[in-house]
Formats: structure tokens, sequence, C-alpha cells
């Protein structure tokens, strides 16, 4: 969970890597399991395709049956139910197959923080000891994997970052009760996964950085001249601690004043391809905040359904979970809080927030999740936790990265995908705006991830986006609203996305409606079917993943002469 994790291990020496294993075994290269890695996606892809053959199948033996043909039909409708269920079989042992791949590459090529905690643990412990203070080395994110060589080359640069906040950031213990603070000083290792980008923080509660101090030591060392510090604010001379030769000892010891550390660290990282930033308050503390891009790795993840919509929340988020009971909740006029930890906690539906149901007051004995994200709390209602995962979080299409909602996408074995909710989204109030000629756009979809994702595209792009689980329920909205686009699935059953724009084209109201389809096929016959049957447009689902959508939308409107 997101509470931080002390660790308190035998002392030993730091190692200058991380051990190895007495058997060696054999010598796999990166690009080796890179391949091997897009080979299970394939395996995944396989897997949805025997899937979509299967919903084919059942649906032409429900055709049969409908043709009124019982007695003619009858071994051809077993012949192709039996075909269905063997289909099916094969997909959940494809499905458990990607599981065991997935689980062994990750065993082959990641590793989780904690294998590197002790080691550093016991540096700060003996260090503290050495210099007469005394810390304590908290961590959150213990359990993310990341890739071994990223660990290996890090470890260096988080040696260094620990010693240089005990020896330069923490005050002596008589020093800190002065000045109203504990005696022993808190250190913080902070490691998150966002896609393929790892953020690093490790932070002190010490004195904090003097700009000033700074400035005048970079000039008595020869790093900077007096004009240029003349220029530089606040930030720019903290900077000046990652230049070489610079430090802010003044007598040469074990641990310091030779001008070696800080801008060690920094050509690490950028070697890295990542960067390295400061933050201080002067008798606050210090923050160093690493960004580097990774391939591999994975993150805690808590699935969690609203209504039939799965959605996965970073386990860093979560801090505890309970079930609501009428004596711990209290309902106002406009919102509800829930007692926790002798606090009320504003309670968050997270299906309301999402705009999948009205708001209202969570019933007794819903889940709570106690979701924290920048020092604020919130009760999240959800109405069932799936359970824990270990999932690869990758980035959104660049369209929808900026949606506030979702910071990425993951993968689960049977091909669902999830999409991964931003903590700092869920705790920060809402603010209702009033957009005027706001485009207006309706999804048809019967798969819920779909919609989902679809919807996040297309309100990235300024749409108020409505949706629809299937064509009926599309026309039903059309009765009643008007739309600038419609977005509707191929592969729909009852009435698939063919039959829905036969009935579109019938109605005056609905002739000129631009429509898009979106199907699993992408071969050149499904497209032109497509749009022979009226469509405007027409997108694989490989292409929305990838991005297309919104760009198809506003071509599409832009052809149609709707408002884009």
């Amino acid at each position: 969970m997101a509470a931080p994790a002390s660790v308190s291990p035998e002392p030993v020496a730091v190692p200058d890597a991380l051990p190895e294993s007495a058997d060696a075994g054999w010598r796999v290269s990166a690009w080796q399991v890179t391949a091997l890695m897009r080979e299970v996606e394939r395996l995944r892809e396989v897997r949805l395709r025997v899937e979509e053959r299967g919903r084919e199948l059942e649906r032409a033996a429900q055709l049969l049956a409908k043709q009124g043909l019982l007695a003619e039909t009858a071994e051809a409708r077993t012949a192709l139910s039996g075909t269905a269920r063997s289909l099916r079989t094969d997909g959940e042992e494809t499905s458990d197959i990607v599981d065991a791949l997935e689980e062994g590459l990750k065993a082959i090529t990641t590793r989780p923080v904690r294998t590197i905690l002790d080691p550093l643990q016991r540096m700060v412990r003996d260090l503290s000891r050495q210099l007469g203070k005394e810390a304590r080395l908290s961590v959150v994110g213990a359990e993310v994997s990341l890739d071994r060589r990223l660990l290996e080359k890090l470890q260096g640069a988080l040696v260094h970052l620990l010693r240089n906040a005990v020896d330069h950031g923490l005050e002596l213990p008589a020093d800190r009760e002065r000045a109203g603070k504990h005696h022993e000083g808190a250190l913080t290792l902070r490691v998150e996964q966002q896609g393929n980008l790892l953020y690093l923080e490790a932070s002190d509660d010490g004195a904090g950085i003097d700009v000033e101090t700074v400035r005048r030591l970079a000039e008595q060392r020869g790093v900077v001249t007096a004009e240029e510090t003349a220029r530089f604010n606040d930030n720019q001379l903290r900077d000046l601690i990652f230049r070489p030769g610079f430090s802010t000892r003044t007598d040469v010891t074990d641990t310091s004043g030779r001008g070696v550390g800080l801008d060690a660290v920094r050509a690490s990282v950028e070697g890295l391809q990542g960067r390295i930033e400061v933050a201080s308050t002067p008798g606050q503390g210090t923050r160093f905040m690493l960004t580097l891009p990774t391939d591999l790795g994975s993150s805690p993840v808590l699935v969690v359904r609203v209504l039939e919509q799965l959605v996965g929340l970073p386990m860093l988020a979560v801090e505890a979970t309970q079930l609501a009971r009428a004596e711990s909740l209290r309902l106002g006029k406009r919102r509800a809080h829930l007692e926790y930890q002798g606090q009320l906690v504003s309670v968050v539906d997270l299906g309301a927030r999402l705009g999948l149901r009205a708001l209202a007051p969570p019933a007794e004995g819903q889940p709570l999740l106690i979701v924290q994200s920048g020092g604020k709390r919130v009760a999240l209602v959800v109405d069932a936790v799936v359970g824990d995962r270990d999932l690869v979080i990758r980035p959104l299409p660049s369209e929808v990265r900026d949606v506030p909602a979702w910071q990425g996408a993951a993968t689960l074995s049977r091909g669902e995908l999830l999409l991964i909710c931003r903590p700092d989204w869920l705790v920060t109030e809402t603010v209702q705006v009033q957009v005027t000629a706001q485009r207006r756009a309706l999804v048809v979809d019967d798969s819920l991830t779909a919609r989902a994702l679809h919807r996040a595209m297309l309100e990235a792009g300024g749409f108020t986006v409505h949706l629809a689980a299937s064509g009926a329920r599309a026309l039903d909205r059309l009765a009643t609203d008007t739309y600038d686009v419609v977005i509707c699935d191929l592969d729909m059953e009852e009435m698939d996305g063919i039959q829905l724009i036969a009935k579109l084209r019938e109605r005056s109201e609905t002739a000129s409606l631009p429509v898009i389809l979106v199907s699993a096929h992408d071969s050149a016959v499904a497209r032109e079917r497509g749009l022979k049957a009226g469509a405007d447009g027409y997108l694989s689902k490989r292409e929305c993943a990838a991005g297309r959508l919104l760009a198809e939308v506003l071509d599409v409107m832009s052809r149609r002469g709707s408002r884009a």
C-alpha cells in the first residue's frame, strides 16, 4: 500500500553492483527479450481473434435457428455450437499460456526494487552513526519491478543521493529539536512507473539548500563567475550543486569535500537518457526527482469494478479498504463524508466521477477505498474489488495523454484493455464548466472497455460523449438527442454496425449524420463492406489504440460539414 515501509536489516557492506547468481546460466541479449515480448503480444492478439471467431460461429448457429428449418439444420447447428465451445476452451488455454510467458519474462528481466533496499538501509544507518546523526529510510513502491540492468545502474546514483542527504541535508539531533523537528531525520525513497517512464524521488526533511551559500561557494571554487551568478534565479543556483568540483564542505572527509558526487549522479542519469531535478525549501528539506525511460518492468495495480467497467488504480495510492457503514458516514446535502482515523474524508463515487452513473451515496456494505495523492485523501466508492495485479502500464496515444482521468493502460491476460486512473485526478475537486456549442459524439459498442477508451480520446478533443451499449439503445438516444458524429462497432450482437447505419440512413433526421465504423477486422474486404454500407470512415481497433480515432472523427465531420 501507500504507507512507507521502513526496513531494518543486518549490517553489511554496500556492494558496487547487484549480486550475480553463482550459476550464470544462459546469456540472452536485450533485443532477444524484446522480440520475445512482441511475440507474446501477438499471441494475445491471436487469443482475441479466437474469441471473435467463436462469437461468429455462435451467431451463425443463431441465424440457422431463425430460418425455421430446425430439423434440417440441427446437425449443422450442433457442429457449430461444438466448435464454438472448443474455441472458447482453446482461448482460455491461450490466456494461461500468455500469463505463464509474461511471468517467465518478468522473472528473467526484472527485479523488485526491494532487492536493493537492504544495503541502502545499512549504508544510511552506518553513515548516520559515523556522523553523530539519526536517520530512518522509508520506501514507497518497494514492490515495483524494474529492468535488472536499469536497477543495477541506478544503485550507485541512489547511494550518492542518500549519502548526500545524510551528510549535507540532515541536521544533528540537538539542532533538529531546537528547530521543532523530531530528533530522527526522515529520508524517503519513492518509486513509481507510469507507462514507459520511471519516476524516482529521494527526499529528506533536513535544513534544505541555502542558495546564497551555494552562490558564494561556487564563486570561491571557480565553478562559475560572479557575473554569471548575478543573472541566475534560485532554480539555476540550486542546479550548481550538480557541477563538477562543487562541494559545500570546506574540509575533505571520508564522505564529502572532494567535489565528486552529485555531478556523477547527473552523469549517470543522463547516461540512461533520463533527467534529474532538485527542489528545496530552507528549513524543511530537499527533494531530488529522477525521470528515466524504461521498456521493461511492472507496477502493482488494484483492479476494481464499477457497473460492468473494470478500472485500475495504482496500488501505491490505495491506503486502505473498508466497507461502507451507516455509523461512519456523514451525509450532507451536496456530498458525503467518511469518518477515517479521526478525520472526515470526502466520499467520491468512481462511477459518477467517470460519468457512468448518477451521483448517489454509498450503499450499506459497498466497498470504499481510501485513496491518497499529494497529501489529500478521498474515500472512493466502487462496486467490487476484483484483486491486485502486477501489470505493465503503457502510455496512452498522444491524442489522449492530456486527459486528466487516465495515466495509462494495461492489458490483461485475456486481452482486455484496462485503463489506469490517475490518483491526483480522483482527489481533486471537480468544477463544472458550461461549454457552449460543444461538439457531441455518440459511441456505440458492446465492449465496456472500448467505450471507455473511445470516450477518453474524444473528450481529449473537446467532445461531449454519450455512450450506448447496443444499436437499439443508440436509436433511442438519437430519437431524443442530436449528435455531430457516431462511432459504432461493426460486430455487435442483435444489431451490428451495418444494420444500424441502414436504419440511420432511412430517417431524414439522421440520413446525413457522420458515422465511423470500428472493427477488430483490418482486412480490405471488411473495410470496403463497411464503406459501401454507408459509413463515412472505417478504423480497425488497432488503429484506434494507436490514436487515430480523433483525427478520423475530425476529418469525417469536416467532409460532412459538421462543426469541426
